[in-house]
């Protein structure tokens, strides 16, 4: 298959040897006509997923009138992440990468219109949260790996920062829109809408990318079990190298509210604070993608990635919020060192085991954030919030440092 913006083989047509896109950065990226139909259906199943959350939050709370009920909808977002990571991960290179994606989808159209029927029982909504939480491991790592196929090296890498960014860009605005929706529509009126997200999604996907065949056939896949992926100690430290510094970074963000109530910024100064790393992200991240060389960006992760938690360090010192926002802006602007650490990430992964590998690398880092931040609601039940925050610098740092060191060891980036 020939990557280029005027390509007009049929979707269904059998795939030719890829070329990677020629250079020009996120533009060249968008050229591809495969990659702006994946990236249209994520805005889409991202749009559907951050309406339902927040609708069915707010159904759950008007039928209950229970905070623990309605939170727990949030909370189902992470839990089945560990479990369908594990289990489920083999999908992602036993079948043919599109038909995974799209039943992906009409799995979640079909969860989200069981949400809308009147009268349906409160667990059986939960339930249905947590399927359409489990199926997102399978679908990430089945789209990640995709999109190795569909950008070819260097663009690869820019083509997950662009879903990255969009990610980060829905936290910004996406609640908040969301939020103004139910304002208009009802809960279930708003679930409507999910269910045609991802309908949309799904036929985005279906008719705007080629047929692919599995990568590996039942015996090549089940030979190569996520236990011996993990057993690889490269793919391992790069595994480890994604997941500890997501641990401590979601420390403040998870103590934000009692962070913002103690120190008396309220309900806009708590939107600020939630807002300032995922903006530092998506600006660090757009400037790294758009104005490095792939071998600057190789060599300025592993500085950023060590510098990452350092921002925290003023958390120590109970700061006003323009420092604590700055802090978090700052922290969020290091984030750009996944760039390079994708690249290092997908050299490492065998191409018959990188759906697997990619699965397991999504259902780790929601896995490992959740714990994360239980861990700092645990830890700030005995220890003020501003300390929690500022001893995940000190800790969290000495961590990456350690993973850092075997990633050099064992992970050496080609080039």
């Amino acid at each position: 298959m020939t990557l280029k913006a005027d390509a007009d083989a049929a979707p269904d047509a059998d795939p030719a040897p890829a070329v990677a896109a020629p250079s020009g950065g996120y533009r060249a990226v968008f050229a591809v006509r495969e990659f702006r139909a994946v990236f249209a259906a994520h805005v889409l199943s991202l749009q559907g997923t951050v309406v339902a959350q927040i609708a069915l939050a707010v159904l759950v709370f008007r039928l209950t009138a229970s905070p623990l009920l309605s939170a727990l909808t949030f909370a189902l977002g992470f839990v089945p992440y560990a479990v369908s990571g594990t289990l489920l991960a083999g999908i992602a290179d036993r079948c043919p990468p599109r038909r995974v994606l799209v039943v992906c989808d009409l799995l979640c159209a079909v969860c989200a219109a069981g949400m809308v029927l009147p009268g349906t029982p409160i667990a059986v909504l939960l339930v249905l949260r947590g399927l359409m939480a489990t199926v997102g491991p399978v679908f990430t790592g089945t789209r990640a790996a995709s999109l190795a196929d569909i950008l070819p090296g260097d663009a690869f890498v820019l083509g997950r920062s662009l879903i990255r960014i969009v990610a980060q860009g829905a936290q910004v605005v996406g609640f908040g829109v969301g939020g103004l929706l139910l304002i208009v529509v009802p809960p279930r009126g708003a679930l409507l809408l999910t269910v045609a997200a991802f309908l949309g999604s799904a036929l985005l996907l279906r008719l705007g990318t080629r047929r692919r065949p599995a990568r590996g056939t039942r015996d090549r896949v089940d030979g190569g079990r996520t236990g011996r992926l993990l057993a690889d100690r490269r793919v391992r430290s790069l595994l480890l190298l994604g997941w500890v510094p997501s641990f401590f970074s979601v420390v403040p963000e998870a103590l934000a509210a009692p962070y913002a109530d103690s120190a008396g910024a309220g309900t806009t100064g708590l939107g600020l604070f939630m807002a300032a790393m995922p903006v530092g992200m998506i600006l660090g991240e757009s400037l790294a993608g758009g104005c490095l060389s792939p071998v600057v960006r190789g060599r300025i992760a592993g500085p950023l990635v060590a510098c990452t938690l350092l921002p925290y360090a003023v958390f120590l010192a109970r700061p006003s919020l323009p420092w604590s926002l700055a802090a978090m802006f700052v922290a969020g602007l290091t984030g750009a060192y996944t760039l390079g650490v994708d690249q290092w990430f997908v050299d490492a992964v065998p191409e018959e085991m990188r759906g697997r590998a990619m699965t397991v690398q999504s259902a780790g880092l929601m896995t490992i954030q959740g714990a994360g931040m239980a861990a700092a609601g645990a830890a700030a039940e005995f220890v003020p919030v501003h300390l929690v925050s500022g001893w995940s610098c000190a800790i969290g740092t000495l961590c990456v440092l350690a993973v850092l060191r075997t990633v050099r060891g064992e992970a050496q980036p080609r080039g």
